[in-house]
């Protein structure tokens, strides 16, 4: 029996004694579910109890996770904060600070994987530990672990630091290898690139005045007969890319780690 199979809930029949228990008490601590827990109890028959005790251990082991990946990042913070500081003190005690750890909390599922559960640490040590960026805008980076993947993150770190840089150069920075054109990889990459474009962590490399106003680029003229202009390719060596200061500032929330200022052992005592 494959682990889909035993993930699946029975059908027919009535739920087994441990398993009705457990969805009786979920009824009674939520009033207007516990019509639907109820029949969903008189749904299932004693004999597919293993299968039913099956799921419900994979449900809590599956919460226990997660409770345990919470419990693991919030330690991690508080270890990389000095909280004799009054200003971090005051900070983290702060509604607006215990307002970001809600939102962090609820949306955990969007960090599916260790680089991301990573990123979010750093986001909330780095918001506690500065005010570089409003509380505005650092719920919106938290909101970017959630949108994004793991090859968004790969791609922003390449342009940071690398004004400039093409999308070409970009693809090999990140340690991909040679594609066609035609193929779902390059398509998957264009998508990318339109993400990051439309939400206003990259852009184009322009040049600036000293004002920091940009200036625009002169129009490049085609030779007359030289016919239609080629498609751009999807990892062009010409147009160059930048982070936009919303950009360079996630880069400082999210891929900046702070230093251990208390270390733990995996029993969480201080060491």
């Amino acid at each position: 029996m494959s682990n889909e199979e035993n993930n699946e809930l029975p059908e027919g029949g009535k739920v087994a004694k441990i398993s009705r228990g457990a969805l009786q008490a979920v009824g009674g601590a939520i009033p207007f579910a516990g019509g639907v827990f109820s029949a969903i109890a008189g749904a299932w028959s004693e004999k597919e109890q293993e299968k039913i005790n099956r799921f419900f251990e994979h449900w809590v082991k599956m919460l226990q996770d997660e409770l345990k990946e919470k419990e693991e990042t919030i330690v991690e913070i508080m270890g990389r904060l000095d909280l004799q500081d009054d200003a971090i003190s005051e900070r983290v005690e702060s509604k607006e600070y215990q307002s970001l750890i809600k939102k962090t909390f609820r949306e955990w599922s969007g960090a599916e994987s260790e680089d991301k559960r990573i990123y979010i640490r750093n986001i909330l040590a780095n918001a506690a530990a500065t005010q570089i960026s409003s509380d505005d805008v650092v719920r919106l980076y938290i909101d970017w672990i959630n949108l994004y993947s793991e090859m968004h993150f790969q791609v922003i770190g390449a342009i940071y630091n690398s004004d400039g840089i093409t999308r070409g150069a970009i693809w090999r920075k990140i340690g991909k290898g040679e594609v066609r054109e035609d193929s779902a990889d390059a398509d998957l990459y264009k998508l990318l690139i339109r993400d990051l474009s439309t939400g206003g962590i990259i852009r184009q490399h322009r040049e600036t005045d000293r004002f920091g106003n940009f200036i625009s680029k002169p129009p490049r003229r085609r030779p007359k007969g030289s016919g239609p202009k080629p498609p751009v390719s999807a990892f062009d060596e010409e147009e160059g890319y930048d982070l936009t200061e919303l950009g360079k500032q996630f880069v400082h929330y999210a891929m900046t780690e702070l230093p251990l200022k208390i270390e733990f052992t995996a029993d969480k005592e201080e060491t």
